[in-house]
């Protein structure tokens, strides 16, 4: 039986067999002794996204008191959840993506993490409780790297069209839809990737 640990481009957190290609926490332990969940899925805003491997590292999932360990199809199913790169395992993508958040305007130089974390886990878990609604946009619109809802499922923006997000991959190319569409990338996050961000996306992913 598979963990509680999978998380989709929405946020919310799936028990399912397919295997992720990082991995992350949000901020802590929010797991019960019987590895199963809390009924609150974070415990802070330090929402990241981690490497699967580091430093030889090795963890029991869901160990009693420690970190609820969580699981992405890719970086960018990550983002789109409201995470963002670690700073110690990550630390090259980590200063990247905070530059490109300094470059779009969203942060200063100086911004701390919590900084940043108020901007986009804030955002995922105002909309997680109700209180806010992904925006919406034009689908041609959006950077390569975005994940947006339409027709009640979650699609990758790249490369002028769109791919269908599964926990396996990402399926078929289509044609990026006319109507808009509901961002699920945060807006901080959107503004990175439009500022010249690039996440690690599944290599089933494949444009035109």
């Amino acid at each position: 039986m598979p963990l509680q640990n999978r998380v989709d481009p929405y946020a919310a957190i799936h028990a399912v067999s397919a295997r992720g290609t990082f991995m992350g926490n949000r901020g802590g332990c929010f797991h019960t002794e019987h590895r199963t969940l809390k009924r609150t899925h974070w415990k802070s805003r330090q929402w990241i996204i981690c490497l699967l491997d580091f430093k030889g590292r090795k963890r029991q999932l869901m160990a009693p008191g420690q970190y609820t360990e969580l699981f992405f199809l890719d970086e960018a199913t990550a983002l789109a959840a409201g995470h963002r790169p670690c700073f110690e395992c990550r630390r090259d993508d980590a200063r990247a993506f905070k530059d490109a958040l300094v470059q779009a305007g969203q942060v200063t130089d100086t911004a701390r993490v919590a900084d940043i974390d108020r901007l986009i886990a804030g955002e995922v878990q105002d909309r997680l409780r109700g209180k806010a609604t992904a925006p919406q946009a034009e689908a041609s619109s959006l950077p390569d790297g975005t994940i947006f809802d339409w027709q009640d499922r979650a699609w990758l923006k790249l490369s002028g069209a769109c791919l269908p997000w599964s926990f396996d991959g990402y399926g078929p190319v289509s044609r990026l839809p006319e109507a808009p569409v509901s961002v699920l990338t945060p807006r901080a996050t959107l503004a990175a990737l439009a500022a010249g961000y690039r996440p690690y996306i599944h290599s089933s992913a494949t444009p035109n």
